[in-house]
């Protein structure tokens, strides 16, 4: 393990989500999470009384993130394997918090994932976002032509609201990265 990472599972991913605004014994979606970066560190803020689940349909990542947790002796993760399918199998209004760190470049019907995470999030829930490879991001800026007002105006567009845009030292990869995250909340209402 890079020391990157080992730093970032250690402490520092703890630090930075609960800046970003996660708490103990919180229900938190890591959606495309991975080998587990923001999973196991998610893990540690919520403890034993909160869960995580780790949402991915890469199973070599999801088998590293799980061998990862059991190293650390983390038992409140919760594996759900997806075949990529735009589709949440968690039951509605259920999550506190909903990371999409790293995916929306992914994902070509961004509204229909956007519409999942409205279902599965309670009212008032966190949706963060760490868009990495926006229109003017750097390296590989040129993968989606999206500019984060762009992105801003899709998720407010499916009754969310902007509480707060950061910049921030964060993990990518298997490395140290900074960039922007977008913190929004789930509006009260129907959808």
């Amino acid at each position: 393990m890079k020391n990157d990472i080992k730093r970032w599972l250690n402490n520092e991913g703890k630090l930075f989500l609960k800046e970003i605004g996660i708490k103990r014994e919180q229900i938190v979606l890591d959606f495309g999470c991975g080998a587990g970066h923001y999973t196991i560190p998610a893990a540690k803020v919520v403890g034993k009384k909160g869960k995580i689940y780790a949402l991915d349909k890469d199973a070599e990542n999801l088998a590293k993130l799980i061998k990862i947790a059991k190293s650390k002796g983390i038992k409140n993760i919760e594996i759900v394997k997806t075949s990529g399918e735009l589709k949440i199998p968690i039951k509605d209004k259920s999550v506190d918090v909903v990371l999409l760190y790293d995916v929306l470049h992914y994902i070509d019907n961004r509204k229909k994932i956007y519409d999942e995470v409205y279902k599965v999030l309670k009212i008032g829930g966190l949706l963060s976002i760490y868009p990495k490879h926006y229109k003017l991001d750097e390296p590989l800026w040129t993968l989606t032509n999206l500019k984060l007002k762009d992105i801003t105006k899709e998720i407010e567009a499916v009754n969310f609201y902007l509480e707060r845009k950061t910049f921030k030292k964060l993990m990518h990869d298997d490395n140290y990265n900074k960039g922007y995250i977008l913190n929004f909340r789930k509006k009260y209402g129907n959808f």
